[in-house]
C-alpha cells in the first residue's frame, strides 16, 4: 500500500514503554489484538515479529509523542489518573456546551502524555464519564457514546470534580433564539422493565446529585423549555395558516402563574385547544421528572386536551418527545414525597 511521504516514523519498545506515534489532527484508535493502525478507512502497515508488534513504519506529517507506560495496562486506574480524565472531560464538555472549538485529539495526546495510558483506555473511559454523566441527567460530549460497564472508583473522581464545580449542573445556554429552528420531535422512549443493576457507587452519587430535585429547581431551564415550546407551537399555527391561532398561544405558567396543571395553552389546526405541560432538561430522554398533583389531576380531568411536551438534551440540540394520558401507558409513577399534616 502507498502513502505519500514526507517523513519515516518508528514506532517501537522502549524499555518498559510501548511508544505510539499520534497526531493532534489523528488519533488513530490502538488495539494491540489488531494488526493494523487505521485512520479513517485507511489501513497503516504494521510489521510484527512472532510475538508482540514491535515496530511500525508509516510515513504522516506533523505526528507527536505519547508514551503508555506498559506497566499500567491491564491495571486499575489510580485515583490520580482519574482525577485527570475527568477534569479534562469536562474542560472539553464546556467549551462544546459554549460553542467553543476543540480538538479531542488534542486533549487525548496530552492526557496520554501526562498518565502513560494506552488511547483505547483513555477512550474507554471517557465514554464511563459519559455513562455516569447520562444518570445524572446531563449532558455528555458527542462522540464519546456512553459504556456502562464502570470502574467503581470513577464515581469517586466525578463526585469530586462535582463538589468543586457545580455550576455546570445548572447549566442553561444563554441565547436559545436559535433553538426553535435546531429543535426536533422525536418518539419517546419505550417502557422497559425495571431491572436495577446500577452499582451502589453509582446510586449514591445520583442520590447526591439528583437529576430530577436539580432539574426541578432548576426554574431558569424551565422557562427555557416552556419559551421554546412557545415559540415552536406559534410557529407550527404559522406553517398551518392560521395566524389567528398562532397569535392566542398563551405561556400560561408566566401569565397566569404557576397551578393550572399546564404550562401552554395552544391549538389543533381546527382551533381545539391544546394544554401542554413542559418538563425540560438538559439530560437524555430517559430523565425522570417530577409531575405535580395540579398536572396530574389536569391530564385525568382533560385527557383529550392534555399533552406531555417532555424537552430533552436541551443544552446542545433540543430534542421533544409527546406523550398524552393516560401516563401509566409509557411511564412508571413513583412515590417520591408526601404530604404530613396532622387532621
Amino acid at each position: 500500500m502507498a502513502f505519500p511521504v514526507s517523513l519515516l516514523h518508528i514506532i517501537g519498545c522502549v524499555g518498559k514503554r510501548h511508544v505510539f506515534l499520534v497526531s493532534p489532527s489523528l488519533v488513530p484508535l490502538w488495539n494491540s489484538d489488531r494488526t493494523d493502525f487505521r485512520h479513517d478507512t485507511a489501513p497503516l502497515p504494521v510489521i510484527r515479529t512472532a510475538a508482540q508488534p514491535i515496530l511500525l513504519l508509516f510515513a504522516y506529517p506533523n505526528l507527536r509523542w505519547a508514551l503508555a507506560d506498559e506497566s499500567k495496562i491491564g491495571k486499575i486506574w489510580q485515583d490520580d489518573e482519574l482525577d485527570a480524565i475527568v477534569a479534562d472531560y469536562f474542560e472539553m464538555l464546556k467549551a462544546e456546551l459554549g460553542g467553543q472549538k476543540y480538538r479531542k485529539a488534542a486533549h487525548s495526546t496530552a492526557l496520554m502524555e501526562k498518565i502513560g495510558r494506552t488511547h483505547r483506555s483513555v477512550e474507554f473511559k471517557h465514554q464511563n464519564i459519559s455513562a455516569v454523566l447520562d444518570e445524572l441527567g446531563m449532558p455528555w460530549i458527542a462522540g464519546y457514546i456512553p459504556k456502562r460497564n464502570y470502574q467503581n472508583a470513577i464515581f469517586g473522581a466525578i463526585d469530586r470534580y462535582l463538589s468543586q464545580s457545580p455550576e455546570l449542573m445548572a447549566f442553561v445556554p444563554s441565547a436559545r433564539e436559535e433553538a426553535v429552528g435546531l429543535a426536533s420531535f422525536v418518539d419517546p422512549p419505550v417502557l422497559r422493565e425495571a431491572e436495577d443493576k446500577t452499582p451502589e457507587g453509582l446510586r449514591r452519587l445520583v442520590r447526591k446529585f439528583d437529576p430530577v430535585q436539580r432539574d426541578f429547581r432548576n426554574r431558569a431551564l424551565g422557562m427555557a423549555g416552556e419559551e421554546l415550546v412557545v415559540g415552536l407551537e406559534r410557529a407550527r399555527l404559522l406553517e398551518m395558516n392560521r395566524r389567528d391561532l398562532a397569535h392566542r398561544v398563551r405561556w400560561v405558567a408566566v401569565e397566569d402563574g404557576d397551578g393550572a396543571g399546564f404550562d401552554v395553552r395552544s391549538f389543533d389546526v381546527s382551533g381545539r385547544e391544546r394544554l401542554i405541560e413542559v418538563k425540560t432538561t438538559n439530560g437524555s430522554a430517559r430523565t425522570p421528572f417530577f409531575l405535580s398533583r395540579n398536572e396530574r389531576a389536569m391530564s385525568e380531568e382533560r385527557p383529550a386536551d392534555w399533552c406531555l411536551y417532555r424537552v430533552h438534551e436541551f443544552s446542545k440540540r433540543p430534542r421533544i418527545f409527546q406523550s398524552t394520558p393516560p401516563l401509566e401507558r409509557s411511564a412508571t409513577f413513583q412515590t417520591e414525597t408526601w404530604k404530613v399534616s396532622f387532621s
